[in-house]
């Protein structure tokens, strides 16, 4: 258990003490997958609940803002920079997400914060018009770090 940072000697969760390590420029990318039906694709923009694209944009952006309050031991970091992109192919909307930040910790947890949120307002959207919907691929792309 001692190789998890997250976890003590005891076997305690415990929020990782990053206050003894130096600011640096962080960044990570995540991607998230919701496959449906070709119709649905074409719909994204004139649903019953609206546009799908601009909801699930601006909720995974607000998303990753709010990550620290949803997953219990994340640090609360000031972003710099959120960045939700979608892409419509035939049967499948592709979400990559981006976030930014100089701080003592990374920022893999809001990117993927990021785009399963924005996947999840996707298939909230359009779950009265499609069944078949679903959700995966939830992954981290990349992630840097830079001395400031």
């Amino acid at each position: 258990m001692s190789d998890l940072s997250h976890v003590d000697e005891a076997g305690s969760v415990r929020m990782v003490n990053v206050g003894d390590k130096p600011l640096s420029r962080r960044r990570a990318i995540a991607q998230a997958e919701v496959r449906m039906s070709p119709e649905t694709t074409r719909r994204l923009h004139d649903l019953p609940k609206g546009d799908a694209l601009a909801t699930a944009q601006l909720a995974g952006i607000m998303a990753a803002k709010r990550t620290s309050e949803l997953i219990p031991l994340c640090h609360p970091l000031p972003l710099s920079s959120v960045d939700v992109t979608l892409d419509v192919r035939e049967g499948a909307v592709s979400i990559t997400a981006s976030a930014e930040t100089t701080a003592q910790t990374g920022v893999e947890m809001e990117a993927l914060t990021a785009a399963t949120v924005a996947a999840l307002t996707i298939y909230d959207m359009c779950k009265a018009v499609d069944k078949t919907m679903t959700i995966g691929g939830v992954r981290l792309i990349e992630k840097t770090k830079e001395a400031v």
